[in-house]
């Protein structure tokens, strides 16, 4: 009992910002928040696939639901603030309608502007026989104005070629790159180092991740890391509309910002509150920033080809 009190007060050193999982209906929820309260917006909305926590409906009838949502998040954006909305595609009888085309469109209406489409490429998930397996979803990110929080410092990767000087002109000889590394694209690869390729190579949350709760669309908390790095700052407010287990709350602790995340489904709410919970004693399993995707060695017996397919093959 003498050792609560110290472990409590480095608890609240280390994540001394605020977090909370607010149960209830979207809509209804962001009604009650203030205007221009938050800096950033990150969520995956419900895709109208029929997952638990969703109603499969048409696509007009969902979409126009989902733009009185952007409406009120719009609201609540801050003038400097941002919009990343996290999106796949909705499939109808094998047919793919990409939701970012849609979405755009709704988010223009409303008088956003699209800084990048952002590329997340992973690479495993349901593989499909009649099209082509589906390995990328994307983040469509929008500000509310020309003047909004981007800091690049805090998301550069490091340059390739760091000693490359300018050939010619008025600084010819001199170093052409940044000390800090180069600005990012907008398609990232997180696989070696950083993001130096350029391609947004991150594992999304099956099985064997170690972020994996009940959610069945569960989002990596690294996903959200890099926006709230760049996209705003220490001590910011962070909304999640569709919350889930918190992963954007858990992002947002641990870079000293403050959250607010919407949830209807209670099971979910619970699991947000422990997995928080759990960061704050040191026990909650992440999967780090930047970590090297595992690549298994050519003699690993996963990788070679079994050896009931090398009749087969060889007859081909």
């Amino acid at each position: 009992m003498q050792l609560k009190e110290p472990i409590n007060e480095f608890i609240e050193y280390l994540y001394p910002n605020s977090s909370e999982i607010i149960l209830g209906d979207t809509l209804y929820q962001l009604k009650k928040i203030e205007d221009e309260k938050f800096d950033l917006t990150i969520t995956s909305p419900p895709y109208n696939i029929g997952k638990k926590y969703e109603t499969k409906t048409s696509i007009e009838k969902y979409l126009k639901h989902q733009e009185k949502v952007i409406k009120e998040l719009v609201r609540v954006t801050s003038n400097k603030g941002s919009i990343c909305w996290q999106v796949g595609n909705y499939v109808e009888k094998g047919e793919i309608f990409p939701l970012d085309i849609y979405y755009y469109q709704i988010f223009k209406r409303l008088g956003l502007k699209l800084r990048n489409r952002i590329v997340w490429h992973f690479g495993h998930g349901l593989h499909a026989r009649n099209r082509f397996s589906g390995r990328y979803e994307t983040i469509l990110w929008f500000t509310k104005s020309d003047d909004y929080i981007f800091n690049l410092d805090d998301v550069r990767v490091p340059s390739k070629y760091p000693g490359k000087r300018h050939f010619k002109g008025a600084k010819k000889g001199q170093i052409s790159g940044n000390p800090k590394g180069k600005n990012p694209s907008d398609i990232w690869e997180i696989v070696v180092k950083d993001w130096e390729s350029g391609l947004w190579n991150i594992p999304n949350v099956k099985s064997n991740h170690p972020e994996k709760t009940a959610h069945p669309a569960q989002f990596p908390v690294e996903l959200v890391e890099r926006c709230v790095l760049a996209l705003t700052n220490k001590d910011s407010w962070i909304l999640d509309p569709y919350s889930g287990v918190g992963t954007t709350a858990i992002a947002a602790l641990i870079h000293y910002r403050n959250s607010i995340g919407i949830e209807k489904e209670m099971d979910y709410v619970e699991l947000a509150e422990q997995r928080i919970e759990k960061l704050k004693e040191g026990n909650l399993k992440l999967r780090p920033i930047n970590k090297p995707i595992h690549q298994p060695k050519p003699n690993d017996k996963i990788a070679r080809i079994p050896e009931e397919w090398t009749n087969l093959l060889q007859e081909v």
